[in-house]
């Protein structure tokens, strides 16, 4: 009597959002690893577990794709700086608790220096969309430090832009931080927050407390 072969279990579904979120983080390691002339939607789609036509399913292109990943990576940063900015204790507790939650995301986030913060391809539509999403993280900085004791003096004797240039020199100067840092893996994290506290808080507690530099 011929043995019955049993059915094969059926493949479980995932929920859209599942596969989007798989296809993002793989993204996230090919652009970081390859760059984005070198990413190729056919890899990110093998290391998402998926076939190329379900990636533009989700993304309509490269572009699409890696704008997407930007964004997201600003707005983890951002919701970063809301909750580290926005808690108790003293301005010096608060800005020092930021500095290494974002020393945390960089270290968690080993693609960020390499995508987010180092924009490397001669493409126009590239470099304009990391201009474009970098403004907006610059002026949403902005208005988290107005919200902070003491920022008031940073605005004084009509300088109205004056927390969007402070905000320009705490990312910049971050910014070149991370890609150094990935750079020099073998720093540590504590090592890198102090001196992110050592080059801006000291300045920030004296702006704070009412003492400016004047031309």
């Amino acid at each position: 009597m011929p043995t019955r072969l049993q059915p094969r279990a059926a493949r479980k579904r995932l929920p859209a959002a599942a596969r989007r979120e798989l296809i993002e983080l793989a993204a996230m390691e090919v652009f970081a690893e390859r760059g984005y002339h070198g990413a190729a939607m056919d890899e990110i789609a093998r290391r998402s577990g998926v076939t190329t036509p379900v990636v533009y399913d989700h993304f309509e292109s490269k572009p699409a794709l890696h704008r997407r990943l930007l964004e997201r990576t600003r707005d983890e940063l951002l919701a970063m700086w809301r909750e580290s900015l926005g808690g108790r204790g003293t301005l010096e507790r608060q800005i020092a608790h930021a500095f290494d939650a974002w020393a945390r995301y960089v270290e968690t986030h080993p693609y960020a220096p390499r995508m987010f913060f180092r924009e490397t391809t001669g493409i126009p539509e590239v470099r304009a969309m990391h201009r474009e999403i970098a403004t907006v993280a610059n002026n949403a900085l902005a208005e988290i430090l107005r919200g902070l004791p003491g920022s008031a003096h940073l605005q004084a004797e009509g300088a109205p832009l004056a927390l969007a240039m402070a905000a320009e020199v705490i990312r910049g100067g971050l910014t070149e931080l991370a890609i150094w840092w990935s750079d020099h893996p073998d720093v540590s994290r504590e090592q890198i927050v102090a001196t992110a506290m050592n080059t801006v808080w000291i300045g920030f507690e004296r702006v704070s407390g009412g003492e400016t530099w004047h031309v």
